[in-house]
């Protein structure tokens, strides 16, 4: 049976810790429907957009919006079809979150049909490949990896299902398998085509199925996309050591998932915060970032004294921050307790 190697490294511990808290932030925050919809789509449109283009698809992200729409467009019809390829495979996604027994051959062949519908021959779609390939860096072309010989792909693929099924991989983090998923698939290559898909694909899938949908908000293809470079190095550390220890790319994958949960994060406390404001004033409140800072640390500490002005807006005057103190008692955001160095100010 498959097993990877890997160790718990304080990085992994540290960067799982920072997705529980963002999961957590982003699970209990208020959003208008009209909002999360909106948010919704972003993720849909980011994970497309990049999802494809860190395979070498030529479209801007604004052109993909307008495909995913239904417009025409002047381009390639190989990348139009990636695009509406991939919105499909999000929607399957969706389809199965939260379903039972869908890690297997059959979903992983049906992501691979999705991905790939019209760009691949017919007789290659959803088929274990038969030839050898290799895994080439898009931007330089050098070879990054090379993967297992045609014949074994069938039973490195029963190995790995029959892994990510037993009783001893449930308890281990969602996180970890689908970083270990990620880089099992892309590996094996099982197809001649789609494979980066592919993996990106079933790794979403676990997050979605195992507690970290985090109200489909998120998007990880981005990670990958801004930096290609850092992708195929990770994926090269795993195959140049010995034993296929996949310890630095577990590091490389969970540290993405960190990054997007913490930047949903942001972007879901800010809008909570202008609601909040809003729902209180009767109005729209206009804050600068000074300010902004200022209420995230009250809303979160429950007050903020004189003493900590310097590490909550560093470089900033202490004039300044009791001007903006000031505007915003004036907006009736926040009250003064107490006087002078020992007044505290609170939500009011």
């Amino acid at each position: 049976m498959y097993q990877p190697k890997f160790t718990i490294t304080s990085k992994l511990l540290k960067d799982i810790g920072l997705v529980e808290g963002a999961k957590a932030v982003i699970e209990g925050a208020a959003l208008l429907p009209a909002w999360e919809a909106k948010f919704v789509e972003d993720a849909q449109l980011r994970a497309v957009h990049y999802g494809t283009h860190v395979e070498g698809n030529e479209l801007n992200l604004e052109e993909v919006k307008k495909v995913m729409e239904g417009k025409e467009i002047v381009a390639r019809d190989r990348d139009v079809k990636e695009v509406v390829n991939y919105r499909k495979v999000l929607d399957y996604l969706e389809k199965l979150s939260g379903e039972k027994n869908i890690y297997n051959q059959d979903t992983l062949r049906e992501l691979h049909k999705l991905t790939v519908a019209g760009i691949i021959p017919e007789e290659e779609v959803g088929k274990w490949r038969k030839v050898q390939v290799v895994l080439r860096d898009v931007l330089t072309g050098e070879i990054v990896h090379r993967p297992p010989p045609a014949v074994e792909v069938s039973y490195q693929m029963e190995d790995f299902f029959d892994w990510i099924n037993d009783p001893s991989t449930r308890d281990l983090h969602p996180i970890i398998k689908a970083g270990v998923t990620h880089y099992a698939i892309v590996n094996i290559h099982p197809f001649t085509e789609g494979n980066g898909r592919v993996s990106r694909a079933m790794a979403t899938l676990i997050l979605l199925n195992e507690g970290y949908d985090i109200r489909k908000l998120f998007s990880l293809e981005e990670y990958y996309d801004k930096n290609v470079g850092a992708y195929y190095y990770a994926i090269k550390t795993a195959d140049q050591n010995p034993d296929h220890d996949v310890t630095q790319w577990l590091e490389y994958f969970v540290e993405g998932v960190a990054i997007e949960f913490n930047r949903v994060r942001e972007q879901v406390q800010h809008l909570s915060l202008d609601l909040k404001l809003k729902a209180q004033a009767g109005k729209q409140i206009f804050l600068n970032q000074r300010q902004v800072k200022i209420v995230e640390h009250i809303e979160k500490i429950g007050y903020l004294s004189n003493q900590e002005f310097k590490d909550v807006l560093p470089m900033v005057s202490e004039d300044t921050v009791l001007r903006d103190l000031k505007d915003l008692m004036e907006k009736k955001i926040i009250k003064k307790k107490g006087k002078t160095k020992a007044a505290r100010y609170m939500m009011k």
